[in-house]
């Protein structure tokens, strides 16, 4: 049987966890910015997710890089119905 980590929810995320995301490698083929945006979406919560924004922006980087689709970060968010909400409006205060 293999172990796992147990899930823990509504945990406090340090700065070093939130700002790691900032390093993330993309995949081939795919902007390193929006790598960084939808990577972060995926696994934040939407109030970690405007800590990591701030930063991301202070270091000049892209709010509007898209993925080899040519989606921007606020396209693909909008498809997740149960999500969306407050991510997207975690993204109006940096627009």
């Amino acid at each position: 049987m293999a172990l796992s980590q147990p899930a823990t929810f509504n945990e406090e995320w340090s700065d070093e966890r939130v700002f790691a995301y900032l390093n993330q490698l993309p995949p081939t083929g795919v902007n390193a910015d929006f790598h960084v945006l939808y990577h972060a979406f995926k696994h934040m919560r939407p109030n970690d997710y405007e800590r990591l924004l701030t930063q991301f922006l202070a270091a000049g980087r892209d709010l509007n890089a898209t993925n080899p689709e040519g989606q921007r970060i606020h396209d693909v968010i909008a498809q997740f119905p149960r999500q969306k909400d407050g991510f997207l409006e975690v993204l109006a205060k940096f627009a």
